[in-house]
């Protein structure tokens, strides 16, 4: 018992490691030439306590303070890393050497000069997005903001206020019947019918139009399509085999509940992260989990553990870029090059989700059941009792050859008490102890580095949220790691998540965010030409339960949003780009109201709501060099196919051409903005696609059988359905010319491929 105390006692009499005298001699012998003040090779800096703690390029800490054994610089001098052996070049640390080191780290990793906190070290930090959100004075200086009439609402106010700084003035509004079908197409994404029309004509009260856009189902079909596109929504894995994802159809009827109830954000973000940690969850907040889900999935990886993690940059990725417009994926194999984000901010937000599971077999992939935890337990129980007793009666049979008479009884009497419960599409965490995460170097996981806990970027969280460690309560079933995550995004002390979201519906109502990289409000995203505006939004969408339909209604009731698409030659040589916003823009529909536009004007079109997705036609052609295209697609019969395009099956590998054509979203990753091209196949698709002939002598029989046989009369109806408005003298004139000489299918033809028909005024 005297040994063990004398070597404790010789121990404590061991002077701590000199850093000036004994540390410094050997970095400068064998790391300075490549990793000090002159030349950081790899973005390593080794001469600084602040830059070794930060790491290179790679973003793993070189040093771990009181933990030499997850420290880069002894894996490297030590030779325990057999890729790389530090120095490359000349004699290697001898071992008294490499235990100096140890010892010094172990103690502390002190330096003889004053430390630097990281935070210094990450460029970037006073960018204007990073900087708490405040709420601007609406402006109210009549002399300086001149048209004090035009203002409705603060909106205008802030446009007008940088119009007039520039001299200049907004656009003249549009006239009542083109903001009568911009609405429609707005938020409805359908043409108004002649009945409507009509109501409209005899009350046009634009308001009133609002309300009553914002009540219908339509408006979830619409709005919810943009939210699908953020978070790259598909119904296949994609990959080689771009197997099924069973169930995962009810997500997109979630998300468009979600929108039609006017779910508040800061409940639509907890329930998509953390469904399944809410007090109250059930079956609609674990649907709504299937978010976590959704990405590419490789059914066979080459390397299991690379793919576990690339899985995990899905969400990671996913969910930085739309809740908190970050890229924050840049920094899963190094530091961000351009934004002060670390490789530990990365892998401290993957941590939060590194307990979730795939619930598979195999290759196949599993769905789970939907319910409340007493009634999901329940389903549980009923399964296992089901399969035990199963398993038993085959050890009867292999025993004795026959099968006890009462099974089918006990079995029958299992299956009537277990809940019946739909299953939907989502990963789950089974304990609530999420495994340990380590900052992988070179974001390889063969090359785990230091261990790291759940956070969110440290350069937007004055104070960490509190993470719970082995979940929130005694007898938890999850980690708790993404409700704490969930409900810091909502939070008022985050600068980004209130200004990302608000600038997305803005951009989806302009066609351009106030900030123009919607998904980037980092270092190289542009700068909002309105900051003030922005800022004004995002405290007002805040203070207003984070209500997306009352800022629709704040946005649409003003004559920002109301102006014409009328030209200024001076102005749009200055502002081309219409930045300062002093006219309405040109915007072009996607690719789902296309479709539905036509099917609606055709008559053709199925309002049927929800459920398992159809699948549309898909020419034979399409089919080509395929062994077996009936396992890819089958189209479904009419009238299901002709239901609205965001219930159309989205297969990763295999999506519809007509929508591929007309610039549908990226499905294997978040989409922000899609594109707007104007290529020869979209007037090839539009004018001699099968669709759109098969609608155009939909919409010709259905002129026949409304208008009768009066040429003048049809096309008038035609116009009506089409375009919301009926054809000028010229116009009808020149179509009753080209109906004698061609046909009234031709015509149909004719007016789905005008510009008029795919712009909203």
């Amino acid at each position: 018992m005297r040994l063990p105390v004398l070597a404790l006692a010789f121990a404590s009499t061991v002077p701590a490691v000199d850093f000036a005298g004994e540390v410094k001699p050997i970095l400068a012998k064998h790391c300075n030439a490549c990793h000090g003040p002159k030349l950081q090779l790899h973005g390593l800096r080794l001469d600084s306590r602040a830059a070794s703690l930060k790491g290179g390029e790679s973003g793993v800490p070189a040093l771990v303070p009181g933990k030499s054994a997850e420290s880069l610089l002894m894996r490297y001098v030590s030779g325990q890393d057999k890729e790389i052996v530090m120095p490359p070049a000349g004699p290697r640390l001898t071992a008294s050497e490499i235990d100096t080191l140890r010892r010094w780290i172990d103690e502390g990793a002190l330096y003889d000069t004053p430390d630097a906190p990281v935070a210094e070290l990450r460029k970037g930090a006073d960018h204007w997005s990073f900087q708490p959100i405040r709420k601007p004075q609406v402006p109210k200086n009549v002399p300086k903001v001149r048209g004090g009439e035009w203002v409705r609402n603060p909106i205008d106010a802030f446009v007008l206020a940088k119009l007039d700084w520039r001299g200049w003035k907004p656009s003249p509004p549009a006239t009542a019947e083109q903001l009568f079908r911009r609405l429609f197409l707005d938020l409805a994404g359908l043409p108004p019918t002649p009945a409507e029309q009509d109501a409209f004509k005899a009350n046009p009260d634009i308001d009133a139009v609002i309300d009553d856009l914002l009540a219908r189902p339509t408006y979830g079909e619409r709005w919810g399509r943009h939210w699908l596109d953020l978070v790259r929504y598909a119904e296949s894995n994609g990959y080689e085999r771009d197997g099924h994802k069973p169930e995962a159809w009810r997500y997109r009827d979630y998300v468009i509940r979600a929108f039609n109830s006017d779910k508040p954000y800061d409940r639509f973000i907890a329930e998509q992260l953390a469904g399944d940690e809410l007090p109250d969850a059930d079956e609609e907040t674990m649907v709504a989990l299937g978010y976590n889900r959704l990405g590419p999935w490789d059914d066979e990886p080459a390397d299991p553990a690379e793919d576990r993690f690339d899985q995990l940059d899905d969400i990671v990725s996913t969910t930085s870029q739309v809740f908190l417009g970050l890229t924050l994926g840049c920094a899963r194999c190094h530091n961000h090059k351009f934004d002060p984000l670390l490789a530990q901010d990365y892998y401290s937000m993957a941590a939060i989700f590194n307990g979730l599971v795939r619930p598979r077999r195999g290759r196949t992939e599993l769905a789970l059941p939907i319910g409340k935890p007493p009634q999901v337990d329940a389903y549980n129980e009923g399964q296992r009792r089901f399969c035990m007793e199963m398993g038993r009666a085959l050890l009867d049979f292999l025993a004795q050859g026959t099968v006890d008479d009462d099974l089918p009884r006990r079995a029958k009497a299992i299956r009537d008490a277990t809940p019946k419960l739909a299953h939907g599409y989502f990963l789950h965490e089974p304990s609530p102890r999420a495994p340990k995460t380590h900052l992988l170097v070179r974001g390889k996981a063969s090359r785990p580095g230091p261990e790291v806990p759940p956070a969110v970027p440290a350069i937007l969280a004055k104070q960490q949220p509190v993470f719970p460690e082995s979940g929130p309560e005694p007898g938890a079933r999850t980690s708790g790691r993404r409700l704490t995550l969930a409900r810091w995004l909502a939070s008022r002390d985050n600068p980004l998540t209130a200004r990302v979201i608000v600038n997305r519906i803005w951009q989806f109502h302009f066609g351009e965010g106030l900030v123009r990289t919607p998904s980037d409000f980092g270092t190289l995203g542009q700068k909002p030409m309105h900051p003030d505006l922005l800022d004004w939004l995002a405290t007002w969408f805040m203070d207003n339960g984070s209500s997306f339909k009352k800022l629709h209604r704040l946005i649409l009731t003003s004559n920002t949003w109301r102006m014409s698409k009328a030209w200024n030659p001076e102005y749009g040589g200055e502002d081309p780009e219409n930045r300062f916003l002093w006219r309405a823009p040109y915007k072009r529909l996607e690719a789902e109201a296309i479709r539905d536009s036509i099917l609606a004007a055709s008559g053709k079109l199925n309002p049927a709501m929800h459920g398992p997705s159809v699948f549309p036609e898909i020419p034979e052609a399409a089919f080509a060099g395929s062994a077996d295209p009936d396992k890819i697609w089958k189209n479904s019969p009419e009238p299901d196919r002709n239901r609205r395009t965001v219930y159309a099956f989205l297969k990763r590998s295999m999506i519809v051409p007509m929508l591929e054509v007309l610039d549908l979203c990226d499905t294997a990753r978040s989409t922000a903005q899609r594109l707007t091209t104007a290529v020869a196949p979209q007037a090839l698709t539009l004018f001699n696609g099968e669709f759109v002939n098969r609608q155009a002598r939909a919409f010709a029989d259905r002129l026949r059988r409304e208008a009768g046989e009066d040429p003048d009369r049809q096309i008038v109806l035609a116009y009506r359905l089409a375009l919301a408005r009926s054809p000028a003298a010229g116009e009808l004139s020149k179509m009753r010319e080209f109906v004698q000489r061609e046909s009234l299918e031709q015509l149909a033809r004719v007016i789905f491929n005008l510009n008029e028909f795919v712009y909203a005024d």
